[in-house]
């Protein structure tokens, strides 16, 4: 049986050496994921407060619209990643058998709430399951149970699955099936579809799983010295950056929607950036991956007074993930109920194509309210989450471990 351990004397060294302690927590990594909590809460904000039309659509989006929804392609790759690299940081305060099933029943919970709390108390406000999205928690959830079992395999290997899972799943597009295994695993598509009940997979797990992985193996690169683990991160960092300009010039592999020249120089460069999220194309993964890795040496060893906000965020992400969404959608009805004196529209279950909701007439707003609504999501949110991240802070109760 293969074990996975960073140092008990000293968990990390450089400028992370600490004695081992009952929590371990690196500030870098905490304030990439914060980061990426932030943008997360820009792209929930415009799914319920935005004009309802495709921001990837290269023949009808605006520069600015698709960059809204470009810079939030981040965020999914960036919690697989991270989790990744947690569950290896969580090594130091214990054994193998114990990361293992505290994994295994994590992702057990995150599960439970993607199909209780995102979908009743977030998208919908009601409990009739009309309409159910499995999306990140789902996958997150489903990438901790397989890494419960990956804890157990030698890191080289663990990183070799991930990696060959992440590159070689795009072999596959090709292969088109309703079976619901196959909708689980590699093609976004439906576990079940009546005229009274809608199922529906956003998040193939495949691909998910990969990063998930590779991020466990990354983890490693916390127990090496400052100069080396930097000096890692950065040419890995612009390498992935590096091929992803070469493979999506090349249009030969890693996309299922090659891009092509447009009749503007800024259209063009929407079609190049316009890569597939769902699943995740290994050329999506290298063009955000890439960038987050730049993100944790970026602030290895020290965060900026202006991020320590997200510093905050990033520590209680799962806390600020099952507040965002239900706060959001308050927000909307507040704002409806001020429009209209009406809000049932966003207490119905709408059909797949108008999820979240469907919209009341003339809904829809211009993307400087929306940066608006999702300023006041950020700060309606800071204090808790500043809050919660002191009590986790001083509180070695397990419970908190599962928020």
């Amino acid at each position: 049986m293969a074990t996975h351990t960073l140092s008990n004397s000293k968990v990390l060294s450089g400028d992370y050496a600490v004695e081992a302690r009952a929590t371990l927590r690196i500030e870098s990594v905490d304030v990439v994921r914060g980061i990426i909590m932030i943008l997360m809460a820009l792209d929930h904000t415009r799914d319920f407060f935005g004009v309802r039309t495709d921001p990837t659509n290269v023949a009808t989006t605006t520069v600015t619209l698709f960059f809204t929804r470009w810079i939030t392609h981040f965020c999914a790759p960036t919690f697989f990643l991270l989790t990744g690299v947690g569950s290896a940081l969580s090594l130091a305060k214990g054994t193998t058998r114990e990361l293992s099933r505290f994994l295994l029943t994590r992702g057990i919970w995150l599960i439970v709430l993607e199909i209780v709390v995102l979908r009743c108390l977030g998208f919908q406000f009601n409990f009739d399951y009309r309409v159910t999205g499995l999306t990140v928690l789902w996958a997150l959830g489903w990438s901790m149970i397989a890494l419960s079992a990956l804890v157990y395999v030698p890191t080289k290997l663990v990183a070799a699955i991930g990696v060959a899972l992440i590159v070689g799943h795009n072999a596959l597009d090709g292969i088109r099936s309703t079976n619901p295994i196959w909708v689980a695993l590699h093609q976004p598509g439906f576990l079940l579809r009546t005229p009274e009940h809608v199922v529906f997979v956003a998040y193939p797990l495949i691909p998910w799983i990969g990063v998930t992985a590779v991020g466990f193996a990354l983890g490693q690169v916390y127990s090496w010295d400052a100069t080396r683990r930097r000096s890692f991160l950065t040419r890995l960092g612009l390498g992935l950056a590096l091929l992803f300009l070469v493979l999506r010039t090349l249009n030969v592999y890693g996309d299922p929607v090659p891009w092509s020249p447009q009749a503007s120089m800024s259209r063009t460069v929407i079609s190049f950036l316009n890569t597939t999220k769902y699943p995740p194309s290994l050329l999506f993964l290298l063009m955000t991956l890439g960038v987050t890795l730049l993100g944790l040496r970026a602030f290895d060893g020290s965060v900026p007074a202006a991020l320590r906000p997200a510093l905050r965020f990033g520590k209680v992400p799962l806390f600020f993930f099952l507040l965002h969404l239900p706060l959001i959608h308050l927000v909307a009805v507040v704002t409806s109920l001020a429009r209209y004196g009406s809000v049932h529209w966003f207490f119905e279950s709408p059909s797949l194509d108008r999820y979240p909701f469907t919209l009341p007439p003339e809904w829809g707003y211009s993307l400087p309210v929306v940066y608006a609504a999702w300023i006041l999501v950020l700060v309606l949110l800071y204090p808790v989450c500043a809050w919660f991240a002191d009590v986790k802070s001083r509180k070695r109760a397990v419970w908190l471990r599962y928020l």
